[in-house]
């Protein structure tokens, strides 16, 4: 009790506190369109529900995850060497979680713009996909993307109080996020190919990250702020245009 009245008072640690909750969130963006796109292929009646038990499922594991942190630490240490690198538990999390991204959003850009998909595999039943899947799915990610939310905490503080109060604030703000966000990129077809897009540069960036190659999230943040950007400039010519045709 001593301790926590102790950090409550510590102008340092709410500075801390401020700054991993921004960044939490932030990070949080990466989860949150894949469960998005993921859910969206649901049946309609089974799309919040699936979101809800997603983010969840990462609340969940990120907190049992810190209450793992000497293990979670231990993750970054070195197991083999291989072209003068050291790849270490998290490296190789990292790359299979971004092979995965890549996969998976490869095959959605190929079901979007195939002219003449086979009917046995991108039908819409096809294009559907099992509950159990999509949820299966969505903790996989949730593993990779809260290992790197874990180890940036660490990075930044050592108390884990203030750890869990900025996971905890980090996946409520998603969970609020889920529903508009999904709904939003239902609606509007052409942010389907721009959510993609992220997860394929996501995806990447977590190949590169595995293999030491670091590259900083202010640019690739940046980058999809501007895309997102220019795609609202083109939503609202289109719209402007069909004003202007009635």
């Amino acid at each position: 009790m001593d301790y926590l009245l102790a950090l409550a008072a510590d102008p340092a640690a709410w500075a801390a506190l401020v700054t991993l909750i921004a960044m939490e969130v932030v990070l949080g963006i990466d989860n949150l369109i894949f469960i998005s796109i993921l859910t969206n292929k649901l049946p309609p009646h089974q799309r919040s529900r699936g979101r809800r038990i997603g983010i969840s499922l990462a609340l969940i594991l990120r907190l049992v995850l810190l209450s793992t942190v000497a293990f979670i630490v231990q993750l970054t240490t070195p197991l083999f060497e291989l072209f003068g690198h050291g790849f270490s538990w998290r490296d190789l999390i990292m790359i299979a979680g971004g092979l995965f991204l890549v996969w998976k959003a490869t095959k959605e850009i190929h079901h979007h713009v195939d002219p003449d998909p086979a009917p046995n595999v991108f039908d819409k039943k096809a294009a559907e996909i099992g509950f159990g899947s999509a949820i299966i799915q969505i903790l996989l990610l949730d593993l990779v993307f809260s290992i790197d939310s874990i180890v940036t905490a660490v990075g930044m503080t050592p108390h884990i109080p203030i750890m869990v109060i900025a996971v905890v604030v980090a996946v409520t703000v998603m969970l609020l996020a889920a529903d508009p966000l999904a709904n939003f990129i239902h609606r509007n077809p052409t942010i389907v190919m721009l959510a993609l897009g992220f997860l394929l540069l996501i995806g990447t960036v977590l190949i590169a990250e595995g293999f030491g190659a670091h590259v900083p999230k202010g640019y690739v943040y940046a980058a999809m702020a501007f895309s997102a950007l220019v795609e609202a400039l083109n939503m609202m010519a289109r719209r402007a245009s069909k004003r202007r045709g009635k």
